[in-house]
C-alpha cells in the first residue's frame, strides 16, 4: 500500500470512530436520564475507574496503556460534559413546558369559575389573563 492507500484506511477508521463515539454519546445520555430520575450524580468516579481498568486491560498495542488511559479520560469527560448539558436542557426546557400548561390549566379553571358564577361577559377571566401575561 502506498501512502494515499494508508491515508484513505485512515479516513475510513476516524469515520468508524465518529460513529462509535456518537453511538457512546447517546448510550451516556441515557445513562444520564436514568440518573436524573434515580437522583444520582453525574459523575461517577469508580465507574469511570471500571472503564479505565477494562479498556487498558483489553488493549494489546501498539498504543500503550497510558495513551489508551489518556484517550479515554478524555472520552469520559466528553460523555459527562454531554450527560450533564442534555439533562440540564431537558430540565429546562421541561419546567418552561410545564409552567405553560400550568398556566393554561389555571386560564381554564378561571373561564370556568367565571362561567359557572354567571359572569358571561369575560371581563373577570380577560383581567385574569392579563394579571397571568404579567408573571
Amino acid at each position: 500500500m502506498d501512502i494515499d492507500d494508508w491515508r484513505d484506511e485512515i479516513d475510513r477508521l476516524d469515520e468508524q470512530l465518529v460513529t462509535l463515539l456518537n453511538a457512546r454519546s447517546q448510550c451516556a445520555i441515557e445513562l444520564g436520564r436514568i440518573k436524573r430520575e434515580l437522583g444520582l450524580a453525574i459523575y461517577s468516579p469508580d465507574r469511570e475507574r471500571e472503564v479505565i481498568a477494562h479498556v487498558t486491560g483489553i488493549n494489546h498495542g501498539p498504543l500503550d496503556r497510558f495513551a489508551v488511559r489518556r484517550l479515554f479520560e478524555r472520552i469520559i469527560d466528553e460523555s459527562r460534559r454531554i450527560e450533564r448539558v442534555t439533562i440540564e436542557k431537558e430540565t429546562k426546557d421541561g419546567n418552561v413546558v410545564s409552567r405553560k400548561v400550568e398556566e393554561s390549566q389555571r386560564r381554564k379553571e378561571a373561564l370556568r369559575r367565571d362561567t359557572t358564577n354567571g359572569n358571561r361577559d369575560g371581563r373577570d377571566c380577560n383581567r385574569r389573563a392579563d394579571l397571568g401575561s404579567n408573571r
